[in-house]
């Protein structure tokens, strides 16, 4: 399987043909642009200026690159066994909050924290099957069905 590296740029200033060129003539493949433009007035109440680092990953010590993070791993392979079993969100977020594992924000998980997860179960789907875990969890549902 492949490895393969990835970093992120701040752009400070008009993006460059330079900078591109630097980057390509490294070996560097752009994968994506980001756009942000300000907007009058204040930001809404309760907004966060930050980019949200997608759960299930944290920042690595040397803030350069996204790991895994262990505990919310486990809680996203929960997610996945559940629902793959055909639970609904209500039962899964039960489960979830039995197990002790919380949101990020520490809270429990409700059936709409559940499904607002969906898109990150899709995103992280293709580095779980291909797991040896998730064979040895796929093993275990086909047992209690057969």
């Amino acid at each position: 399987m492949a490895h393969f590296e990835r970093i992120r740029d701040v752009i400070h200033g008009p993006l460059s043909q330079d900078m591109l060129r630097q980057r390509t003539d490294a070996g560097w493949q752009v994968i994506s642009v980001e756009w942000r433009r300000e907007l009058p007035g204040d930001a809404p109440e309760g907004s966060i200026d930050t980019e949200d680092v997608p759960y299930g990953l944290r920042l690595s010590d040397d803030c350069l690159r996204l790991e895994i993070d262990q505990e919310e791993n486990r809680a996203l392979l929960q997610m996945m066994e559940l629902l793959v079993q055909d639970f609904p969100f209500s039962s899964v977020a039960s489960d979830l909050n039995e197990k002790g594992y919380r949101t990020r924000e520490g809270r429990l998980w409700s059936p709409v924290t559940v499904f607002n997860m969906l898109p990150r179960l899709i995103d992280v789907g293709p580095r779980v099957f291909s797991t040896e875990e998730w064979d040895r969890r796929r093993e275990r549902f086909a047992a209690r069905v057969g």
